[in-house]
């Protein structure tokens, strides 16, 4: 190659790049939204053929950035559990968008889940890109990055949110006592997106969240069973379940313990059990999700399961505290699919939905397909301790886990067919999926409508 050519190679390369400042590029705005609805999408990711990736916030949007995009062609593939795009003749599922600084485009995707996404609840950036397009300015971040699975209980006018293992900014490991906040009774008042709680966590002296729940012994301490009780006096008390536990996830004791309300910590109560070569298995205790129930005869329990009861006890603090008082429930161990398959639950919740005026639940498959531990259902029925009626597959994920769904029980109401649920997004016991930016090792919310004719199958009299 002579100099001439090789000048013209190296004008025609530099005529291609779009011209910069020293302030940058304004991004592209992309927003993917539901095709009917026109409500944002979020946990939708693009990827270009060089494999550059963005993943929608709550609003459904990505800024758009890199400067080789701009003013030409480029190709976006979308992936999204429950949403997408058909396949074109070579089996591509994207868009192709032509990016100008500081322009923008929507995409409609086709949402083939029954649930509906609402969007992450915790970590950081919930509205970032967004943001970066100078949107919800207003919008503050937590301090939390990543958090698993959540309890709540409505407790002496508010809703108190605890977690597990916790992931920080600063540091790689990050907080494993258990994290809380709270917000107002109602803290999703649409359900609709995009979804924004405004959470009052508790922290330390420097403003970042700590731990709450420092039990005695070696290795984390999860919380379980987190319910407020009344005692003999009157006074409301919040009290949960908790288990320490060692590598790799074994459980070597469980406890009970009581919030203190001045120094805003959980306090142990007594152990329960405490695993010795004598007596290696646990006794029930009262963990999983707390569902208050009031019996035929008028007696009033709280029913622990996850999903289905396996134990009760009397609705007081005194009666919580005394195993002598528990009684073991036989949850079961299948519930049929429409089709008559068997469906082996694994974790996930129950409640009284007023509008269906039956007991709903939603709850993870054990061993599901195509994902191991991402496949999620929902079964009716008339009484909380059975029988559960024919279930169907309401969300699904590909190589991805979304375990611990959680129904919000104090959003459900008479006059609305909505129910609303809550799981932990992660890659963790799936089959090395890459992570998905911001989004993995959080709380996702979804949103389901009773009166979708796709769920009839679950809802026979």
């Amino acid at each position: 190659m002579d100099g001439t050519a090789l000048g013209l190679v190296l004008f025609w390369i530099g005529s291609s790049w779009p011209a910069t400042s020293r302030a940058g590029i304004d991004p592209y705005e992309v927003q993917v939204v539901e095709q009917g609805t026109g409500w944002p999408v979020p946990l939708v990711e693009l990827r270009t053929t060089h494999q550059m990736r963005w993943v929608t916030d709550n609003a459904g949007r990505v800024a758009l950035d890199a400067p080789e995009l701009m003013h030409r062609e480029v190709w976006l593939e979308i992936r999204s559990p429950g949403y997408g795009l058909p396949a074109d003749g070579f089996g591509m599922r994207g868009v192709r968008v032509r990016p100008v600084p500081g322009g923008r485009t929507r995409i409609e995707v086709q949402r083939s889940s029954i649930a509906r996404r609402l969007g992450r609840l915790t970590g950081a950036g919930l509205l970032a890109e967004s943001q970066k397009l100078g949107l919800y300015g207003d919008s503050r971040e937590s301090g939390v990055w990543g958090c698993d699975s959540v309890q709540i209980a409505a407790h002496r006018g508010r809703l108190y949110w605890i977690w597990g293992d916790t992931t920080l900014g600063h540091y790689p490991l990050g907080i494993f006592h258990a994290t809380a906040a709270v917000t107002s009774l109602d803290p999703i008042p649409r359900a609709e997106p995009p979804v924004r709680i405004e959470f009052q966590m508790v922290t330390n002296a420097e403003g970042r969240p700590r731990a709450v729940a420092e039990m005695p012994g070696e290795g984390p301490t999860w919380l379980s069973g987190l319910v407020s009780l009344p005692d003999r006096q009157g006074r409301a008390r919040l009290v949960s379940a908790y288990a320490k536990i060692k590598p790799p996830l074994e459980v070597y004791r469980w406890g009970l313990c009581v919030w203190n309300e001045e120094r805003l910590r959980f306090e142990p109560l007594k152990v329960i059990w405490t695993k010795t070569d004598s007596d290696p298995r646990p006794p029930p205790v009262p963990e999983g999700h707390a569902v208050p129930w009031e019996d035929p005869e008028g007696r009033h329990w709280i029913l622990f399961g996850n999903p289905f009861p396996f134990l009760r006890c009397p609705a007081s603090f005194e009666a919580w505290q005394d195993p002598a008082q528990w009684e073991r429930l036989e949850p079961p161990e299948h519930l049929l699919s429409a089709e008559g398959a068997p469906v082996q639950p694994h974790s996930g919740s129950i409640a009284w939905h007023p509008w269906r005026r039956r007991w709903v639940a939603v709850f993870m498959e054990r061993f599901g397909k195509p994902s191991a531990f991402g496949e999620v259902w929902y079964a009716e029925a008339q009484s909380p301790l059975g029988p559960w009626g024919r279930a169907v597959k309401v969300l699904s994920h590909d190589n991805y886990t979304f375990y611990n769904p959680r129904i919000h029980a104090e959003t459900l109401r008479s006059d609305s067919p909505v129910l609303l649920f809550e799981g932990t997004y992660s890659r963790e016991f799936a089959n090395r999926p890459e992570p998905t930016p911001r989004y993995d090792y959080n709380q996702v919310l979804y949103r389901l409508d009773l009166d979708d004719p796709r769920l009839a199958p679950a809802q026979s009299p």
